[in-house]
């Protein structure tokens, strides 16, 4: 049976954050390869998605060139949305049938899981693989009372805290200060030669 990791977002832009955490969610967990799942129109950031998906692909393409155990689906972007993560889990589910999967997130997440839209039915589905982040550390076992099954579907990864955002990086470009270690060099290109964050 293989272990595939699953890491959605909108990668707006992908960021150096984004590739540790799926370098480090590979090794913790022993994982064949890990999907990276650009979202099309996430439910939740419907407003906020700065630049449309033809941007972000062909950013997150280049960020992941040099690393064949990286993939991207496009399960999100090739159907017409509002998209859940446990629609999305179930379509991967069926492209991988005989696979362990594992939903890559962090514990700001694992700690908001409870407003997502079939919690219980997601983690029959997948492991959720969570990163502690600095500013939501959290225990599995926190929705014990809603989601009894919980703490037994968490595994904690082991990863560096890096306190990076796509947030800061846009608000940083759109300040004409550098990023150059924040995202990977063909990022970087990309938004040079595409002007865009910065208007």
């Amino acid at each position: 049976m293989g272990r595939v990791g699953i890491l959605g977002g909108t990668f707006d832009p992908p960021h150096i954050g984004h590739l540790v955490l799926a370098d480090c969610a590979i090794e913790s967990l022993k994982l064949d390869h890990l999907l990276f799942v650009p979202a099309a129109d996430p439910p939740h950031k419907r407003s906020s998605t700065r630049l449309p998906i033809e941007h972000r692909l062909p950013m997150l393409e280049r960020a992941l060139a040099a690393d064949s155990r990286f993939e991207i689906s496009r399960v999100d972007i090739d159907r017409p949305g509002p998209h859940y993560t446990v629609d999305t889990v179930e379509i991967i589910q069926n492209q991988y049938p005989d696979c362990e999967l594992f939903f890559v997130m962090g514990s700001d997440s694992l700690r908001d899981i409870i407003t997502w839209h079939r919690p219980d039915l997601l983690i029959e589905r997948v492991r959720l693989a969570v990163m502690q982040r600095p500013t939501a550390s959290i225990e599995p076992g926190i929705h014990a009372s809603v989601l009894p099954r919980l703490e037994q579907r968490v595994v904690i990864i082991d990863a560096p805290r890096l306190e990076i955002s796509s947030t800061e990086i846009v608000e940083r470009l759109r300040q004409g200060k550098t990023v150059r270690y924040l995202v990977p060099q063909p990022v970087l290109d990309y938004i040079e030669m595409y002007g865009v964050y910065r208007g």
